[in-house]
């Protein structure tokens, strides 16, 4: 998630803490998989340009029959889906844990200190934002609820143009291996390329390494994830069995995972109030735009024995 624009009633040390987060809780971003363009209302397209070979024998009078190689160029669309964030809390329940900020009669969250606020806000978006990360992996947009938007392995699934791998070992070495001579040389040895597996078969990976006789580590110590010199990411959310190997990064140039994000005013970003004049209960209410988006699926290399994609 972007960091966001905080414009209620409250102000001042509430807004300035939370405006200097940046996204939270998103492991992708977190770890350098994706680029996240903020702002998007609606659709970003993402452009993609192919050239064909070029190169021919010096020719004296080129002329347009001369001509050759093909160009062609084509976008992939970023198309934002709304979600929203709301629930109501009573602030009299916080009496207790803070005393010392007791106000005279009810408590309602204005007169709540900065800090008090902040960190109630801050649990709003650390969860939204875990939330919101787990559905850049396995999300799938449908009219049913939680069916938000099409995560990176619903995109990967629809795909027409990946490279699948097998492997019959249940080595995560061998595994990977797998993954990574069956990539392009051109994708592979991109300092960008990474290989993306779950928690639990990164760990496996970790004991593999450390297992080794000759070449083992400190059984005490981690191993460096990395794979013929390139990242392995384990990450929560991932299923067991799937390995997909492919260029990661911030940058947009140099990435194959794309999100788009946006916060909505709906007359500000977080809106907290009471939830009616006569209430005692607040609620918070957040309006939030997402989507994600792969650009090549040349660029794609999978190993599944989970059955997320080949299923």
């Amino acid at each position: 998630m972007p960091n966001p624009v905080i414009t209620t009633r409250y102000g001042g040390e509430v807004a300035n803490t939370l405006l200097v987060q940046a996204a939270t809780g998103n492991e992708l971003f977190e770890k350098g998989l994706v680029h996240i363009y903020v702002g998007v209302k609606d659709t970003f397209a993402i452009p993609r340009l192919q050239l064909g070979k070029l190169l021919q024998k010096r020719k004296a009078n080129p002329t347009s029959a001369n001509s050759k190689g093909t160009l062609n160029i084509d976008e992939r669309v970023l198309a934002t889906q709304d979600i929203m964030v709301y629930f109501e809390f009573n602030p009299a329940r916080f009496e207790h844990f803070w005393r010392k900020y007791q106000p005279v009669g009810n408590m309602v969250f204005e007169e709540l200190p900065a800090e008090v606020q902040t960190q109630i806000l801050q649990a709003v978006l650390t969860q939204a934002g875990s939330e919101i990360g787990l559905e850049f992996i396995n999300g799938v947009k449908g009219d049913e609820e939680g069916q938000y938007f099409d995560g990176i392995l619903t995109r990967i699934k629809a795909a027409a143009n990946t490279v699948k791998v097998d492997c019959a070992e249940t080595s995560q070495i061998k595994r990977l291996r797998a993954v990574y001579k069956g990539t392009d040389p051109t994708i592979r040895d991109k300092a960008e390329f990474t290989f993306l597996m779950s928690k639990a078969d990164a760990d496996a990976y970790d004991d593999e390494l450390a297992d080794q006789v000759a070449k083992g580590k400190d059984p005490t110590e981690k191993n460096a994830e990395r794979f013929k010199g390139h990242r392995v990411v384990g990450l929560t959310g991932w299923p067991e069995g799937l390995i997909v190997g492919t260029l990661c990064s911030l940058d947009e140039n140099k990435t194959n995972l794309y999100a788009a994000v946006n916060l909505l005013n709906d007359y500000d970003c977080i809106l907290v109030d009471k939830v009616s004049a006569a209430s005692e209960l607040l609620f918070v209410k957040m309006l939030m735009k997402a989507d994600t988006q792969i650009a090549w699926d040349e660029a794609i290399t999978i190993f599944d024995a989970s059955g997320v994609i080949e299923g």
